[in-house]
């Protein structure tokens, strides 16, 4: 079995500072980031929104079953913290740097041009397990601020951390590349965004890669850097 690269047995508040623990201080961002979602939730009106849409959005179909790689993205999101967290720092902290990043532009843009989306289905065609859990998340997640998507932004920072480590093997990337990509695509298919939203965040992705690291893509394996496109 692998072996932690800290031991977090040893965690207290009183030396959560230290060299050893102090990257985990970047989870304060997601109670900033919570904070803030309650707050623009709350007190911007659906009616000042900004409606989002595009000729793509009509071309994609409601599809039910994509729920089930919608709500895998708190899988992945959680399981892929937690696995840099316990086996590489660097990875853990390049994946919530660039979190954080996209929690405060998203914020920020979320206050100063409120986004809304209109295209959720009145009704399901069918009952099933899969609409059953989209009428739970309708009612939990309005349909405002979702522009750009953060549900695929996280995703795209989780993958770029992933590319960064040399000690997980190729097929193991390209599975995680996969279910990233069917967690993106979904967004639309179970019509929780646009697909403006999608290439958002795929631009918002790319100008926090280029802000903090000065390059779009690199990807590591055990032998060593495969590829890399510089800005």
């Amino acid at each position: 079995m692998k072996k932690p690269v800290v031991d977090y047995r040893k965690l207290r508040l009183s030396n959560i500072t230290s060299k050893e623990y102090k990257h985990l201080l970047l989870l304060l961002g997601w109670v900033g980031y919570l904070i803030m979602y309650v707050v623009t939730e709350r007190f911007i009106p659906e009616s000042k929104c900004h409606v989002v849409h595009s000729v793509v959005d009509d071309l994609i179909p409601f599809n039910e079953y994509f729920a089930i790689f919608y709500v895998s993205w708190y899988l992945f999101m959680v399981g892929s913290l937690l696995y840099f967290a316990l086996y590489d720092i660097k990875a853990f902290e390049k994946a919530q740097k660039l979190i954080i990043g996209m929690q405060v532009i998203a914020m920020i843009t979320y206050i100063v041009w409120p986004s809304v989306q209109n295209m959720r289905p009145e009704h399901f065609e069918h009952e099933n397990f899969c609409t059953w859990m989209m009428g739970i998340l309708y009612k939990i997640d309005t349909p405002t601020g979702v522009c750009p998507s953060l549900h695929v932004g996280y995703t795209l920072a989780v993958l770029s951390a992933l590319f960064l480590m040399k000690d997980i093997k190729v097929w193991k990337k390209v599975f995680m590349s996969v279910w990233g990509f069917m967690i993106c695509i979904s967004v639309c298919f179970v019509k929780q965004h646009s697909f403006v939203d999608v290439m958002a965040a795929c631009v918002l992705y790319v100008f926090l890669e280029v802000l903090l690291y000065g390059r779009i893509f690199k990807w590591e394996t055990e032998n060593g850097e495969i590829g890399q496109t510089e800005n």
